[in-house]
């Protein structure tokens, strides 16, 4: 048994592509269609625990009911239509903050991804985000080295079921062709931490101001982020041994020992 895979969640793990991208540019097409009301902290927050964008929008709508002015018509005559216009507005200033550099990535991944190259372990991507979404953060967040280092993708619309179901875990392994026990999740949330605790794999959280109060027990390890030389991590949740970041020896030694515990059950 050792670590052979790494598998990253996208949205809040490689980057803050909620709070910098994704909500920014919800309240952008709001704004262009002409519609009043906008996604606060607060409220993008609760939203956050459905599994994706249109799912987001269509509870948003159901549920909080809000006035739609001249797009109510089109609300009621068919919402799966409306909502699929709008998330596609989304999509395009996503896009567009994207190709701004506007959404970096986060401490310690670069990093990571290049240390995992030199050491022989793979790189996965295992997210909610359909293929198209992942485009532009693969493009201008990752940029083309790291990208080239995804070994294979994972992405929300070829499962039955999104995080927090362990779908997507297990279509990523099997394309690696690797074991629950070959592998470390890296996640930012509860549903992606139910979602590879679900498909038996150990995960490390790093949390963000979207995440930062919810339930991290299952994790083995909490951190605010990877952490860099210079700018350390602050754990949160188990211990870094040696340096005060998340190394590929850390996540080794976390595969290894949730190995040890999953061989003793």
């Amino acid at each position: 048994m050792s670590l052979q895979a790494i598998l990253f969640d996208v949205d809040g793990t490689l980057a803050d592509t909620e709070a910098l991208g994704h909500r920014p540019a919800y309240n952008r097409a709001f704004r262009k269609l002409g519609l009043e009301f906008r996604w606060g902290p607060k409220l993008y927050r609760r939203l956050l625990k459905l599994p994706g964008g249109r799912e987001r929008l269509r509870y948003y709508v159901t549920h909080y009911q809000p006035d739609l002015g001249e797009q109510q018509a089109e609300v009621d005559t068919n919402l799966d239509a409306w909502v699929a216009k709008v998330h596609e507005l989304k999509s395009k200033y996503f896009r567009r903050r994207m190709r701004q550099g506007r959404v970096p990535l986060r401490p310690g991944i670069a990093r990571i991804i290049r240390d995992a190259r030199s050491q022989g372990v793979r790189v996965a991507i295992v997210t909610n985000a359909s293929l198209k979404t992942l485009k532009p953060v693969l493009r201008y967040c990752l940029g083309p080295e790291l990208a080239r280092e995804i070994t294979v993708i994972a992405s929300g619309e070829e499962v039955a079921h999104k995080k927090p179901a362990p779908d997507l875990y297990q279509l990523a392994m099997q394309r690696l062709g690797v074991s629950t026990q070959d592998c470390v999740a890296l996640e930012d949330s509860e549903m992606g931490l139910k979602a590879a605790t679900a498909a038996g794999v150990a995960a490390v959280v790093t949390v963000n101001s979207d995440t930062l109060e919810q339930d991290f027990s299952s994790a083995q390890l909490v951190v605010s982020s990877l952490g860099e030389p210079g700018a350390p991590a602050a754990v949160l949740k188990g211990k870094l041994l040696g340096h005060p970041w998340v190394t590929i020896d850390s996540l080794r030694r976390i595969n290894a020992e949730a190995g040890a515990v999953a061989h003793a059950a």
